[in-house]
């Protein structure tokens, strides 16, 4: 049912005259009244009597008007609701992140955004499983994963880049860890549960890339849990900065191997935003995106990446 024409028989009836609704719609009067005969045709009734002096409604089209005539009153209260929440953001957002890294990088801003927008009710999902972002209903997702869904739109966030940290306990208690072959006399505390991240690929400072294999002193699923163990002692750890700035600031971890880049995975890693694809991005969700694109995250934003 177009709208446009409900309203159009709204009007007709208001007026009691396709000439005068015509004049007022810049129309000409037989459009009107072909829009007219085709809601009867679709309707299968017969709305309006006619006359060379009025047109007046029938029992029928008394019935059916009053009906639809609070159905486009709620019509246009949901389009001026929605035209408000463009803008003015509004409504319930729900994000997801990694419990290490939503810990770190965006539980810090969430005062800031929240003070921001008030009427946007935040829920934040901090889990380290494998969320469904389209079942689970998800406005944004906060990842660091190569892994990444086909339907969703990514945009990077910051650049991922990993330090080799140790306490200066152990430093002093252990082999100097100088080069890269010295890696491989140390134990570490690794990250990835059943699968330990324990091939890591080294660019010296002469920018001749290694690959290396390192031996776990335990393994972790947990990125938080994988930082309080090597501050324990438990050994050296590879960890990205934004885990391990706040205690290489502190004194109480100490980077080895500073000349050198290391990761994980590949060079190219990054911090991602993911939404569904959507032809309309809800004005919440741009909200945040364009929020945390203008931030960094405040434990590691001063450091040298």
């Amino acid at each position: 049912m177009n709208h446009e024409h409900l309203r159009v028989l709204i009007e007709v009836a208001q007026q009691g005259s396709f000439s005068r609704v015509a004049k007022q719609r810049d129309l000409d009067p037989s459009a009107v009244s072909r829009i007219v005969q085709s809601m009867e045709r679709e309707l299968g009734v017969r709305l309006f009597q006619r006359s060379t002096r009025q047109v007046a409604l029938t029992d029928a089209g008394s019935v059916y008007l009053a009906r639809v005539s609070h159905l486009l009153e709620e019509l246009d209260a949901a389009s001026d609701e929605l035209k408000s929440m463009e803008n003015h953001p509004r409504g319930t957002l729900k994000v997801t992140a990694s419990v290490a890294f939503g810990q770190a990088c965006l539980v810090p801003l969430i005062p800031e955004f929240i003070k921001l927008y008030p009427d946007i009710h935040l829920e934040l999902l901090l889990t380290d499983a494998n969320v469904d972002l389209i079942s689970e209903r998800i406005d944004l997702a906060l990842r660091v994963s190569p892994r990444m869904a086909q339907e969703m739109v990514r945009v990077k966030w910051f650049d991922a880049t990993y330090k080799v940290c140790a306490t200066p306990d152990y430093l002093r208690q252990h082999s100097t860890i100088a080069t890269v072959e010295d890696l491989k006399l140390h134990r570490f505390v690794l990250f990835g549960y059943p699968q330990p991240q324990s091939l890591w690929l080294v660019q010296d400072g002469h920018g001749t890339e290694h690959k290396v294999p390192v031996a776990p002193a335990m393994v972790c699923s947990n990125g938080l849990a994988q930082r309080e163990l090597t501050l324990a002692g438990i050994g050296p750890a590879l960890m990205p900065i934004w885990l391990a700035a706040p205690a290489l600031q502190s004194g109480a971890l100490v980077e080895v191997l500073p000349e050198c880049s290391i990761t994980p995975t590949d060079f190219a890693g990054a911090a991602w935003l993911l939404y569904p694809n959507r032809t309309f991005l809800p004005a919440k969700t741009r909200a945040i995106v364009d929020f945390l694109l203008k931030r960094s995250p405040p434990s590691w934003s001063g450091m040298r990446s």
